[in-house]
């Protein structure tokens, strides 16, 4: 499947590819791709069902996984630096397994590979529940959604993945349907084989509960180089709570300075 993508930098070395976590998009990561843009090339992908990408009912990480490495080969990127937050997190976690030899450098971001409740189920049902096509404007889609999802920050978070067709109708991007069926899959723990033996940063937000002290055991078994590095201040949105020391860790780790 070929993904929507996004291109900043233009500098040597190993480009950083980004993966979204679950009901995000590429937008979320472009504060963070300028950022980085000035020290190496940064590629933003859309997965699959989500974004501008294509969708499809198939949907858990091996096909995910696929999908990436059709696009670093469409590329000719070669070896990659890989990131993942969240859902993008299991998915780099289960490239670097599959894939080693195209991995340089792996950032995962507030994730862990172990199996999670099944969280996100009323989420998607709200967003199931509003058709946007029958709202003027995203003012009134946030009103609606304001019924089953009280927390206004979630709420500007999901209203992300508004878009328009080609009538110019409001229209939700991401395959709700598709991803409310393959939750169960997406929450399931990776297989702890194959093993990846390359550098490993594993990034969490002090605040964040999903990813445990004790969850550095199962990830050291899986990833025996990995490192745990906790943002202070932050939540699971790590990146978005504090942008600044985010970017600057990853950077450093990237480049070899840290």
């Amino acid at each position: 499947m070929k993904l929507n993508s996004y291109s900043a930098g233009n500098g040597q070395g190993p480009a950083l590819i980004v993966l979204h976590g679950l009901l995000g998009s590429l937008s979320n990561w472009k504060s963070a791709a300028a950022r980085w843009a000035a020290n190496f090339p940064v590629r933003l992908l859309d997965l699959r069902n989500h974004g501008s990408s294509p969708h499809a009912a198939e949907f858990n990480y091996d096909v995910m996984v696929a999908d990436v490495v059709e696009f670093v080969r469409e590329q000719n990127l070669g070896r990659i630096n890989l990131l993942g937050h969240s859902l993008g997190g299991k998915v780099a976690m289960r490239f670097a397994q599959l894939h080693p030899g195209l991995v340089a450098k792996l950032v995962v971001a507030d994730m862990a590979p172990r199996a999670y409740p099944v969280v996100h189920a009323e989420l998607l049902a709200a967003l199931l529940a509003i058709e946007p096509g029958a709202f003027h404007n995203r003012a009134d889609v946030e009103a609606a959604l304001a019924r089953t999802v009280p927390d206004q920050r979630m709420r500007q978070f999901l209203l992300k993945n508004l878009g328009r067709d080609e009538a110019g109708a409001l229209r939700w991007q991401p395959d709700l349907a598709a991803i409310r069926a393959a939750l169960p899959q997406l929450s399931a723990a990776l297989p702890r084989t194959p093993r990846f033996d390359g550098p490993v940063l594993i990034l969490r937000g002090e605040k964040s509960d999903y990813l445990r002290d004790e969850d550095m055991l199962l990830i050291r078994e899986m990833f025996p180089r990995a490192n745990l590095e906790t943002i202070a201040g932050a939540g699971h949105w790590v990146h978005a709570d504090a942008p600044a020391r985010f970017a600057e860790v990853v950077s450093g780790f990237i480049t070899g300075e840290k």
